[in-house]
């Protein structure tokens, strides 16, 4: 029997990442784009990807919000890369609102969550003949670092210390890295962290921007409270990065 080709790609970091927009805005999922694993839930299968992505993934010993994950940029991101790669995402929820880089770091609960729900869902596959093609994260997370002004060298740091360690353990080819936005009341706010992750993209290999389009909505309207987008704001970052994390895997050329 042939095996199947999948993208297994983890999607990871603070409320932005998780998604706090309105899931009836959403696009449709393309069929055969793409798949959820419920690391949590229902671990035992895929099931249907849509929004709200990863709405009941919460574990008590590790990433939960229960209740908050309302709408988010995955499943335009699916569809944005299956276009550039043809190839179906099999997706892992894994995103805590509020977090800290500091949270995320190596031996951290949430840290050790994600690499369960990474391990699980590898094993799963393999174990009922799927053929991985690439494995990858996709990282959205900064906020709460400008909020408490993080040091930008910390930042730096910190973030690709949890990179390579994550990367290393879970043996992912690429970080595939969504620059953070602003805080709509003071656009200077978050700029030390903005430069901290072009800087670690600039600098590491394995960290590939593929979206630095969230520092333009406060002008253009799409933010529905300080730290958080309209659903139409979701959709449009995660079809940039997924068309570029899609041109990314099929040219290994970063943008």
């Amino acid at each position: 029997m042939k095996q199947k080709e999948v993208l297994l790609i983890i999607f990871m970091g603070q409320s932005n990442m998780a998604g706090r927009g309105n899931a009836e805005e959403a696009p449709t999922l393309i069929q055969g784009a793409g798949y959820e694993y419920r690391a949590v839930t229902a671990p035992d299968c895929l099931s249907p990807l849509q929004e709200p992505f990863g709405k009941n993934e919460n574990n008590e010993k590790g990433v939960s919000e229960p209740g908050m994950k309302t709408g988010s940029m995955v499943s335009a991101f699916v569809n944005a890369c299956y276009n550039e790669t043809g190839i179906p995402i099999i997706g892992i929820s894994c995103s805590k609102g509020g977090s800290s880089i500091e949270e995320w770091l190596p031996y951290t609960s949430y840290y050790k969550d994600a690499v369960e729900r990474m391990r699980r869902c590898e094993q799963w596959l393999l174990s009922h003949n799927y053929y991985i093609k690439q494995k990858g994260m996709v990282w959205c997370q900064g906020c709460t670092d400008g909020d408490l002004h993080t040091p930008p060298n910390t930042y730096k740091s910190y973030t690709a210390k949890f990179i390579k360690s994550y990367c290393q353990e879970c043996n992912i080819e690429k970080c595939f890295l969504i620059q953070i936005g602003n805080y709509r009341d003071d656009k200077t706010l978050y700029l030390p962290i903005q430069q901290a992750q072009l800087e670690l993209s600039r600098e590491n290999e394995d960290i590939i921007l593929v979206s630095d389009q969230l520092k333009t909505f406060v002008d253009r309207g799409l933010m529905k409270d300080k730290f958080h987008y309209f659903q139409k704001g979701y959709n449009l970052i995660g079809e940039e990065a997924g068309k570029n994390t899609g041109k990314y895997i099929m040219t290994h050329q970063k943008i």
